[in-house]
């Protein structure tokens, strides 16, 4: 590595942080039959299936994993899913992604469901940096992180031969 990187979480911290996200979720949904986990690739699709590994094991109710691909660098909304879209008419869904940053990325998240009667929309992130440009929260975060501009963070979560981990560069 010829950057500088910050170790900000490592593998421990980030299973501690996703297990409280999941028992909030738990909390937070504890009366229904079954949740929507949807996971926006490639990162936030990896915490998702964490969280829904841990709901498996802990949850009365039944959660379904699926994927959205977004074309984070576009001016409109581009996306593809793994599924169909109008099954989750009035269900729990649970937007995730690895670090929001300027928001944009769960406001094409929150896109991909605006023609469907949710009965619910929350959203989970490892990281939030603070640096919205968009009016969005998250309704469960890992963490809260104030860094500059030209910080990045980098979510490493599954990676070959690379322990997980969550570094500022």
């Amino acid at each position: 590595m010829t950057e500088k990187h910050l170790l900000i979480l490592n593998q421990q911290q980030i299973q501690q942080k996703i297990d409280r996200i999941a028992y909030q979720i738990l909390e937070d949904n504890f009366d229904e039959e079954e949740i929507v986990i949807a996971g926006i690739f490639p990162r936030g699709n990896k915490v998702a299936r964490r969280i829904k590994e841990i709901l498996d094991e802990i949850a009365p109710f039944r959660s379904k994993l699926v994927g959205i691909q977004l074309e984070k660098d576009s001016t409109s909304l581009i996306a593809s899913t793994d599924f169909e879209v109008r099954d989750c008419s009035n269900k729990v869904v649970i937007l995730v992604d690895d670090v929001m940053n300027s928001g944009k990325t769960l406001a094409y998240g929150f896109g991909v469901f605006r023609d469907v009667p949710l009965k619910k929309l929350r959203t989970v992130v490892l990281i939030d940096r603070n640096h919205k440009s968009f009016p969005m929260t998250t309704d469960y975060a890992g963490m809260a992180l104030s860094t500059v501009l030209k910080e990045h963070v980098d979510v490493v979560l599954d990676e070959d031969g690379e322990e997980d981990a969550v570094y500022l560069r």
